[in-house]
């Protein structure tokens, strides 16, 4: 192709905007970019450089970003990649609050400007039995505002195993230091005693942090200090101790729950039980077991909570109004004691039996040669490290080939690929699904 032969920008913007649901705007400068690498290729005496196909690639890579809902067959509940938890009806619809005006900042009792969040907070402080709460925009914000609010220029006492980093690239010791608080390492990577802390133990000393190894565990020749004895170590000489625990189960021997408790959830700290222990704070997140929105949550004492609420960068981590209404109706659901009608709690807690005759169905509606094996969900997003949850598995042959179509489909479909097989998990998929997913098999399977 010589220079004269390119199309211009607007005739081939033309040509593939009807096919696009992409704005305009995107669309031409899409190919503006690649007209401009062509010309940059045939300066260079390159060959083969087609610029209305490369632009068409792209554009279909630009459309598969624009958000949109999947089926996740992958058996990760809350999968940090395609969303965490899914919600509650109530909570979908309150979170539509954003389209319209609201009492966000508004008393409607006497029309006075009124707090942010004050509702949510009021039913958090009901449900955990908490001094204070306050609601930010996630679990790292909630534990760097606090840090800030509490610790700015002074020491927190941190124990070497649990300096962790989640996906991301978040690593506790990076957001200590953007905090301005200092970072006192204590004990070993394995094993870490009381008397630790207490040689560490300063005027300096801020704050004690307790943090839950929430993605991953560390076994054998072991010993860490538990949040009770953290507590009565640093209470005598006034330091307050703040738990991270991450996930955000409310209670570890849930009344939502037949008793005694899955096995799953034997490691797994709960906020009830950490303010019980007698941390002034904990933090958690509000999109993994807690099954809401996105957000990051503390509660504890009131003069504390209250000192981040005042805090300058308290406004910058600040929640929106949709993202407060869905918390808000997510907590309600626990308030009524229907925990078991969120999404994460109905999928953690269906049958093997159930899942696996949903799954003989999948086979024979989707007529593919597939088989079911026994397999294991996870909960997901840095949760019950370890633990799986027993699942039957859909197992095709052709994985390779078979993910990569599914993900085209409409709604796009999310499974496994293993040893060079599709792994389908029906844990996470809605049952009203499985007809989609079926159809999306057969297709995706055909030789």
């Amino acid at each position: 192709m010589q220079l004269r032969e390119l199309p211009s920008v607007e005739a081939l913007a033309r040509r593939l905007a009807g096919g696009s649901e992409l704005p305009q705007l995107l669309v031409v400068e899409t190919v503006r970019q690649v007209i401009d690498e062509a010309r940059l290729a045939i300066r260079q005496g390159e060959s083969g450089f087609d610029p209305e196909s490369v632009a068409r690639n792209r554009l279909t890579s630009l459309g598969s970003m624009r958000p949109q809902r999947i089926i996740n067959a992958t058996g990760v509940l809350l999968h940090t990649n395609l969303g965490r938890a899914p919600l509650h009806p109530s909570a979908t619809t309150a979170s539509q609050i954003g389209s319209a005006y609201s009492n966000l900042e508004l008393d409607l009792g006497d029309g006075s400007r009124g707090g942010r969040g004050k509702y949510g907070e009021r039913l958090l402080v009901t449900l955990t039995g908490a001094e204070d709460a306050l609601v930010v925009n996630n679990n790292a914000a909630a534990l760097l505002l606090a840090l800030a609010a509490l610790a700015s220029g002074r020491e927190v006492i941190v124990s070497r195993g649990e300096l962790i980093e989640i996906g991301g690239g978040f690593r506790l010791p990076e957001v200590m230091a953007a905090s301005g608080a200092w970072l006192v390492e204590v004990g070993t990577t394995n094993r870490t005693h009381g008397d630790d802390y207490l040689r560490a133990l300063t005027s300096s000393t801020a704050a004690i942090l307790k943090v839950h190894t929430s993605n991953y565990q560390v076994v054998g020749f072991t010993e860490e200090v538990g949040l009770s004895q953290l507590v009565a170590l640093a209470r005598p000489v006034g330091v307050p101790v703040i738990a991270d625990v991450g996930s955000g189960l409310l209670d570890t021997h849930p009344s939502w729950l037949a008793s005694p408790p899955p096995t799953w959830l034997a490691r797994e700290p709960g906020v009830h039980q950490a303010l019980e222990a007698g941390a002034e704070l904990v933090v958690f997140s509000g999109d993994k077991m807690l099954g809401g929105p996105q957000a990051g949550i503390v509660v504890g004492k009131q003069a504390l909570v209250d000192r981040l609420r005042r805090h300058p960068m308290a406004r910058a981590v600040r929640a929106d109004a949709a993202r407060l209404a869905g918390l808000a109706a997510t907590l309600e659901v626990y308030a009524h004691g229907c925990a078991l009608e969120l999404p994460f709690w109905k999928m953690a807690t269906l049958s093997y039996q159930e899942l696996e005759a949903r799954a003989t169905k999948l086979l024979a509606t989707s007529e593919v040669d597939g088989r079911i094996e026994e397999g294991a969900s996870l909960v997901g997003a840095g949760s019950v490290p370890g633990q799986s949850l027993p699942s039957p598995v859909v197992v095709v042959e052709g994985g390779e080939v078979a993910f990569g179509r599914l993900l085209t489909m409409e709604p796009a479909v999310v499974a496994r690929r293993q040893q060079g097989e599709l792994v389908v998990d029906l844990r996470a998929v809605d049952p009203a699904d499985d007809d989609l997913l079926a159809t999306a098999l057969r297709t995706a399977c055909r030789s």
